[in-house]
């Protein structure tokens, strides 16, 4: 199937169609069934990951259950750092667990050249979902492939885990501006490695996931978040001119107008604080917007879900618009859920 038959890559172009296309953020995970049977099979989470017959087969769950219009590889941001050769595990009910970076000496550690050999096992399994999308019948349905932006990397990097205001990130990006900027650009770089190799394998779209790029001030902002994300925005796009690739800087507030236009993403993703009429003031009309239902309000369902989106769905009218969450799907959501907002947006 051509590009421009498959609803969401249409979309990201820029052309309005309606009823818009949908995916759903963590739409491979926990709360499907059928991903707990195969969760059991693997000894942890990077096994599970790097396994292209697992992972494939995760990421293609959904769009069998549901009929989605993308596909969203099925991995994790931390899995570059990981590639760098920082450590990282994954413990029940602790999350991901990384030796924290803190020194010139922990930076001078990593090793750019790991990359692509450590990721063969993830571009495998990106070719395996686009031949799987193809054998079963899902011509309409597009691949995304994404990344974590520098920033949100960074942040678990030096963390050495998830926190809740990632004060020595913080403390480093001021203290130590130089070091920090070392670690941001040998990201950016490894990201731009990492998001072109899943192109090459069939990747038809990318996002880039900056989840905490609202904990920043502006000029920080605008230093570690708009201003990686637009070189590789331009790096990719000089070698994919017309692959799309969909920026998140989740928590951005005011600033998606500034970063949308930096950056030059062709999509932005909005978060579910955001108020999608006032987003259609800041971000030009050519650029598709994505978002932005609670996750919450699908783990309720009934009137509440519906009303909420069918208010997304009345601001976005008459836009580029790819009908998403504000964030990840949650693990306790019902699948019946699930299914009437599919029903729901494909009769707005």
């Amino acid at each position: 199937m051509e590009t421009r038959d498959k609803p969401l890559l249409r979309a990201l172009t820029g052309e309005s169609a309606w009823p818009p296309p949908m995916w759903l953020m963590r739409q491979a995970g926990r709360y499907l069934p059928e991903y707990r049977v195969l969760r059991a099979k693997a000894s942890g989470f990077i096994e599970l990951a790097t396994t292209p017959a697992l992972a494939a087969e995760i990421t293609l769950q959904p769009i069998r259950r549901f009929g989605f219009d993308a596909a969203i590889l099925f991995s994790d941001i931390l899995l570059l750092p990981w590639a760098l050769g920082q450590g990282l595990a994954y413990l029940e009910g602790e999350g991901p667990v990384l030796p924290p970076l803190r020194t010139a000496a922990d930076l001078d550690a990593l090793d750019a050249s790991r990359v692509l050999p450590a990721i063969q096992p993830i571009v495998e399994t990106v070719r395996a979902v686009r031949a799987g999308l193809t054998a079963e019948g899902h011509a309409g349905c597009a691949l995304i492939g994404f990344a974590g932006a520098p920033f949100t990397v960074a942040c678990y990097m030096v963390e050495g885990g998830g926190s809740r205001d990632f004060a020595a990130t913080k403390a480093m990006a001021y203290a130590n501006p130089a070091l920090f900027k070392r670690l941001i650009d040998l990201l950016t770089a490894a990201t731009v490695t990492y998001l072109a190799a899943q192109i090459e394998a069939g990747a038809e779209a990318v996002m880039l996931f900056d989840s905490w790029a609202g904990v920043l001030s502006p000029s920080q902002f605008q230093m570690h978040v708009t201003q990686p994300s637009q070189t590789i925005v331009t790096t990719l796009r000089q070698q994919y001119p017309h692959v799309p690739i969909i920026g998140f800087p989740r928590l951005a507030g005011l600033l998606i107008g500034d970063y949308v236009g930096r950056t030059g993403v062709q999509a932005v993703g909005m978060d579910t604080s955001m108020d999608p009429a006032l987003v259609t003031t800041l971000v030009p009309s050519n650029v598709a917007l994505q978002g932005n239902l609670d996750p919450l309000a699908v783990v309720a369902g009934g009137a509440a879900m519906l009303e909420e989106a069918r208010g997304i769905l009345r601001a976005m009218r008459g836009r580029p618009f790819v009908f998403n969450l504000g964030h990840g799907i949650v693990p306790q959501t019902p699948i019946e859920h699930v299914a009437a907002l599919v029903e729901l947006v494909r009769a707005a």
